[in-house]
């Protein structure tokens, strides 16, 4: 577990990190996944109709490929899709922590393109590598990914306080930077053992993490080339 502290910048609210968290649970709540909505029934019932909303609203990569356009928007709507409680609280927890800071820094436009964008072609990417694979992706990881990719290159210098269980969860704080990039190399070992089985789509996290530090890349360095040319533009001006 890891944890950030966040202070608004000049009073803004995180309203993208907000919307998204809020988005995704009310996905959840309304969902036959949640056990929260009756009128999907119980038993077999209910079992049936997770199945067939999973595969509805999330990627089946070689389905994806082979039907109707309307195909290709599943990487979207898969975002807001989570398979259980657990699932779904897991990832909110990350996108709590790193969401507003990243957001603040980036700009909600910005922020909310950079979520969208990197998960949707973190979950393309892995219908393109596993084109014949019968697995259902949903949830919002590869999106979430993305943000922490953001956040590591927006705040490489950032401390965060973690609770390791193998160290009897005692809080130590690390840089941000060995934090996520442990992180990260962990999701890249383990795409080696995806291959033909369920579980975890460990590729999307790290095509979204590459994906998320990419954008914060361009979109910063965009700003700064508009910020110098509107410096340059003023300096020119007569007095």
């Amino acid at each position: 577990m890891i944890r950030t502290a966040w202070r608004p910048v000049g009073g803004d609210t995180p309203w993208v990190t907000w919307t998204l968290l809020g988005g995704c649970c009310a996905a959840f709540l309304a969902g036959p996944a949640s056990g929260m909505n009756a009128s999907y029934g119980t038993g077999p019932g209910l079992l049936s109709a997770q199945t067939a909303y999973f595969e509805h609203w999330g990627v089946v990569p070689r389905e994806l490929w082979h039907g109707p356009l309307l195909g290709l928007c599943t990487p979207l709507t898969a975002l807001f899709v989570h398979g259980n409680w657990l699932h779904l609280l897991g990832n909110m927890l990350f996108l709590y922590v790193f969401g507003a800071m990243t957001e603040a820094r980036m700009g909600r436009s910005a922020f909310a393109c950079c979520y969208l964008l990197t998960g949707y072609l973190a979950l393309l990417g892995y219908a393109v590598v596993h084109a014949q694979s019968g697995r259902t992706l949903v949830g919002a990881s590869g999106a979430i990914s993305g943000v922490l990719g953001a956040f590591l290159y927006l705040f490489p210098r950032a401390r965060v306080t973690s609770l390791f269980p193998f160290l009897f969860f005692l809080p130590l704080r690390f840089p941000a930077w060995a934090v996520l990039l442990f992180w990260f190399v962990l999701q890249w070992l383990a795409t080696g053992t995806e291959a033909g089985r369920p579980g975890v789509a460990y590729l999307a996290h790290v095509l979204g993490f590459s994906l998320g530090f990419g954008f914060a890349w361009v979109h910063r360095t965009a700003a700064a080339r508009v910020k110098g040319a509107a410096r340059s533009t003023e300096g020119d001006k007569p007095t």
